[in-house]
């Protein structure tokens, strides 16, 4: 499943663009010296990668205890139907229920950090804005989060954000280096695309939690299983 989240992140990658790509176009490079804007730009998506990294090890270990009970084929299932509904649900109704409301005062907190930041230029400062950009809310990440939790694992789930990361990384190079490259014509048809190659992870994973033992898509499943034979008839 990891190369799909770098698949998932490449393509996803002309949503950030419209989401994180502000913040990319304001990045205080040094334009007149190569290898500290080259370096300067790496700090920036490490900082980024280690973000997703972080949050993906948390639901990986969330995703572990539906594995520990046996019901992790059920949550890749249950989180690939959620991703295509997701996907079918209006904004508007999204907008009607918006859940995220108790989030908007870290998140303000975080916007406030990321503006003084980008007003620096120390070394650290490419750091700081990468770390705190991959805090800021974004659907495509949300998406990546769930294939984390599918993992059933702490480290894989880590592993899987981090692809998804890398995913990102050229066109928001590409966005750095130069500006706002998209037209809205462009823009339209990115944003169409969107929401098929949601749908298609989203069967991706319920092909996946079937089990049909086809191999990298849809593995046989593995249930844990505790060896506790004990011989008590020896002679």
């Amino acid at each position: 499943m990891l190369w799909s989240a770098l698949l998932f992140g490449l393509l996803g990658s002309f949503h950030c663009i419209g989401m994180c790509g502000p913040i990319a176009f304001m990045l205080p490079v040094d334009r007149t010296n190569n290898f500290k804007k080259i370096s300067q730009i790496f700090l920036y998506h490490f900082g980024r990668i280690f973000t997703y990294s972080l949050i993906g090890l948390l639901f990986g270990l969330l995703g572990k205890s539906f594995y520990l009970f046996d019901l992790q084929q059920q949550l890749s299932i249950f989180i690939g139907i959620l991703m295509i509904v997701i996907v079918l649900i209006p904004i508007k109704t999204f907008n009607k229920y918006n859940f995220s409301k108790p989030l908007y005062k870290i998140i303000s907190k975080v916007k406030s950090a990321l503006g003084k930041e980008l007003k620096k230029k120390t070394p650290d400062t490419f750091l700081t804005i990468g770390f705190l950009n991959g805090f800021l809310p974004c659907g495509l990440v949300y998406m990546a989060l769930f294939g984390a939790l599918a993992t059933g694992d702490a480290w894989q789930g880590s592993l899987y954000m981090a692809m998804f990361g890398l995913g990102t990384i050229p066109l928001m190079t590409t966005a750095i280096y130069f500006g706002n490259f998209l037209t809205g014509k462009v823009r339209r048809y990115i944003t169409k695309a969107i929401p098929v190659i949601v749908v298609l992870m989203g069967l991706l994973f319920v092909l996946r939690g079937l089990g049909l033992g086809i191999p990298f898509l849809s593995p046989p499943p593995v249930s844990p299983q505790v060896d506790a034979q004990y011989d008590c008839f020896r002679n």
